[in-house]
């Protein structure tokens, strides 16, 4: 067993102790504490606003609104654990005479996996942070949660956090900062599983760290995604220009800091779009990134993309640290663009560019978009523009050949609903567990394991599996 670092002792000791009092509130109570941590973050939104526009350089509307979605997931929550369904209970009682032998009084449900670990995300300080969606749902499920901070936004961590304290058992939630602690978190041997929003090469660095611990534990890293946009020649030809706008708005959305940016829209050769698509993203004013170090990673993806002999410019390019300090901080968006030939012989090309900039693949038939698609490694999303009655069977094709977690239709990735039946994954190198989601009401099945309960006296079984159902949850009973 991996021995625990005084980086992180302290936080994991406080939540190996509260686990036990997390899992025995009853669904009602867990609730409970969910709509509180929502009023909490409600009742100080113009605070939190505030320190997250100095930390982040996000603005206002943008902020109020994620702090929104967030009180909308810890509701949302609440309501999934207050209904109890999410134990998914089932209980098959003896029958001597079952065939081919007598079956005996088993009943099962899903128990909380213990303390957890949650690394935030740079891009969303309140949806995907110290109250975002895999803390919500880590309670929810009835584990404590130690928060790895972002060093993009610490001081808002801080005081998330403390807010957070005063209404949650001591111990439920706590928050350590630093790289070496953010390691030391995934190897302690309290820490039961990971939540982690980032980087591709950071994700994959904990995901090995996870899997060689002497004990083994999950890890649901949402990592890197291209999103593809396929645009058929029937979309083309219908509203090919009123696509233009819609796709450039959806990749500068948030200076493009969107896990969901459509990072490829194909494009029918001989499109005829390119001075509009010139003109859209021109016309797209620089904007502060969350901080230098995305900048810069920004803009040196973007120069070693454009370099490529395959590869052209469409529209403006980022000047990266060759301006001043405030434009390297703020570069342009821009545009790339290949054909889908040569993006099939140089893999190399599907790299994701965190920020605002895309690539427009041109195909010149369903065959050479067909073959293409196969290469695109594992996305969060995919999406087709087409018309309904000339596309169908082109369609169903992409959708039989891309492998993503969400197919979206006449829409734009961007934008990721707060609703139970959201799924926010997909196949390497989208997320490490494509099974599991960081946005959705499943997304509690992350921390929680199924146990089995034979001939268990009834005084023994949980409630949720005792004959008078004192909780009330739902359950599946076989006679």
């Amino acid at each position: 067993m991996t021995s625990p670092s005084p980086l992180v002792s302290p936080a994991t000791g406080a939540a190996r102790d509260a686990a036990l009092v997390l899992a025995a509130l009853t669904p009602s109570e867990r609730g409970a504490l969910l709509r509180d941590l929502s009023d909490v973050l409600r009742e100080h939104t113009g605070q939190l606003v505030t320190l997250a526009q100095e930390e982040t350089h996000l603005d206002e509307t943008r902020l109020r609104g994620e702090v929104l979605r967030t009180c909308m997931q810890l509701d949302m929550f609440a309501e999934i654990t207050e209904e109890g369904a999410y134990l998914d209970v089932m209980i098959d009682r003896a029958d001597t005479e079952a065939l081919p032998a007598p079956r005996p009084d088993v009943r099962r449900m899903l128990v909380p996996l213990g303390p957890v670990a949650v690394f935030t995300a740079s891009n969303f300080p309140f949806a995907f942070s110290v109250l975002g969606g895999d803390t919500a749902s880590a309670i929810a499920a009835g584990c404590p949660v130690i928060i790895k901070a972002h060093e993009g936004h610490p001081r808002l961590t801080d005081l998330t956090a403390a807010l957070a304290a005063a209404v949650l058992p001591t111990g439920v939630l706590s928050v350590v900062h630093g790289r070496d602690a953010g390691r030391a978190l995934v190897t302690d041997p309290v820490v039961q599983a990971v939540g982690f929003t980032g980087s591709t090469a950071g994700g994959r660095a904990l995901f090995d760290l996870a899997a060689q611990r002497p004990d083994p534990i999950p890890f649901y890293g949402e990592l890197g995604s291209l999103n593809p946009v396929i645009i058929t020649p029937g979309a083309l030809a219908a509203r090919g220009a009123d696509l233009v706008g819609e796709y450039i708005g959806s990749v500068t959305r948030s200076q493009g800091q969107l896990c969901t940016k459509p990072g490829l829209l194909f494009l029918p050769e001989r499109h005829g779009l390119e001075n509009s698509l010139h003109e859209a993203i021109s016309a797209v004013p620089p904007a502060p990134m969350l901080g230098p170090w995305i900048a810069e990673a920004y803009s040196a993806t973007l120069d070693d993309l454009a370099a490529h002999a395959a590869v052209r410019r469409i529209g403006a390019v980022p000047t990266g640290n060759k301006g001043t300090e405030q434009r390297a901080h703020s570069p342009s968006a821009a545009l790339l663009t290949v054909t889908a030939d040569d993006l099939r012989n140089h893999p190399e090309l599907l790299r994701e560019c965190f920020g605002p900039a895309s690539m427009v693949v041109t195909y010149t038939s369903s065959e050479d978009l067909l073959a293409t698609l196969r290469k695109i490694p594992g996305s969060l999303t995919a999406t087709v523009h087409g018309e309904e009655n000339t596309d169908e069977e082109l369609v169903r094709n992409i959708w039989s050949t891309l492998r993503a977690g969400r197919l979206i239709w006449n829409d734009w990735p961007t934008g990721v609903a707060v609703t139970r039946a959201m799924h926010h994954g997909g196949p390497w190198p989208a997320t490490t567990s494509p099974l599991h989601t960081s946005v959705g009401g499943t997304a509690i099945n992350r921390w929680l394991r199924p146990i089995a309960y034979q001939n268990m006296p009834e005084a023994l079984l949980p409630q949720a599996l005792q004959t008078s159902n004192p909780w009330g949850v739902r359950r599946r009973t076989a006679p």
